[in-house]
């Protein structure tokens, strides 16, 4: 029953959510909104109403149920590998490769389905080139070969970045860029949800099933080789899992920060460092965060405020206790 009370509470914000806002629907239309629609039947709430729910809330409740989770466990995937709850899925430049391929197609005028794979391909070759940047510099600790290898590719992305927002149209281009670097749900469909859900999954199935064997990992490098895993063979699968679900829950929402930094680190604080709990854990935690902030988004001020926002002045203030509280070593 312990177990189930996440989840049931999980549940009970997603029906809160579909039903507070401007147009307020009260739950049990809600219910009876959704029931029709999987049956196939007449719900006979006033057509605003289902409208509401059905195309315009339940799309973004999907979406943040998705993307929370998936960024939470990127960035408890993260966490581990490198060893450090300040550590984040944007260590080796996913996010800004994302953003950089998004940015990219508003400047190109793309449709948005060319928009949003342009960002998945960003997210994934920002990685990749990091990890052959990586690859390419023999060091004693790939670790840190990895990070300090992230950080130069993420700031020339940054400056490709700034540079086409300074080529830009001032007018049409650079507000929806500038709009898309914050992040949001206002635009995503269930067409969205439906075309990274195969990503995500695929992304999550080893994390899933080599669960244990990120504990070893995050003993160190040394440590996990002499207990007889292969760090060779499973940081790049884990690195590759983890960027493959950052990259596509980006590709839709925009960049969403903190999430991946705020919520593993609230887990591990829960459930321990124990990765076969952490990660549900994060997953649950993250769905829960990101689909109590869109609905603060969207309820707090006349216009709607971008996701990137919010998170930025909750997990901020949040980072600062972390750096003054936390401890030298990994537990």
């Amino acid at each position: 029953m312990r177990r189930a009370g996440p989840l049931l509470a999980l549940a009970l914000l997603a029906i809160v959510s579909l039903s507070v806002g401007k147009y307020g629907v009260p739950a049990r239309e809600v219910f009876a909104v959704i029931g029709a629609k999987l049956l196939g039947l007449a719900s006979g709430v006033d057509p605003t109403a289902q409208t509401v729910v059905l195309q315009v809330r339940l799309p973004r409740v999907a979406a943040a149920l998705v993307v929370g989770g998936a960024l939470a466990a990127a960035g408890a995937t993260y966490q581990g590998l490198f060893r450090n709850p300040l550590v984040s899925p944007d260590i080796l430049g996913v996010s800004t490769g994302a953003s950089l391929g998004a940015v990219l197609g508003i400047f190109l005028s793309l449709p948005v389905w060319a928009i949003q794979g342009l960002a998945f391909l960003g997210g994934l070759g920002a990685v990749g080139l990091v990890y052959a940047v990586g690859a390419a510099v023999r060091r004693h600790d790939p670790v840190l070969t990895l990070v300090l290898a992230g950080v130069a590719v993420g700031a020339v992305l940054g400056a490709a970045i700034s540079l086409l927002k300074v080529l830009a149209d001032p007018y049409n281009q650079l507000p929806a860029i500038t709009y898309w670097l914050l992040g949001s749900l206002a635009a995503v469909t269930l067409g969205d949800v439906g075309a990274i859900l195969p990503a995500i999954l695929l992304g999550l199935l080893p994390l899933w099933l080599l669960r244990w064997r990120m504990n070893l990992m995050s003993l160190g490098e040394e440590e996990a080789r002499a207990l007889g895993v292969e760090t060779r063979l499973l940081r790049p699968l884990f690195i590759a899992s983890a960027t493959l679900i950052t990259a596509a829950a980006v590709s839709v929402t925009g960049v969403i920060g903190w999430i991946g930094l705020l919520v593993p680190h609230v887990a591990r604080l829960l459930v321990g460092p124990d990765f076969r709990r952490l990660l549900p854990a994060a997953l649950v935690l993250g769905a829960g965060y990101l689909l109590a902030v869109d609905l603060a988004a969207r309820s707090l001020a006349v216009i709607e405020v971008p996701l990137g926002i919010l998170t930025a002045l909750i997990g901020a203030p949040f980072f600062l206790w972390l750096l003054a509280t936390a401890r030298r070593g990994w537990s």
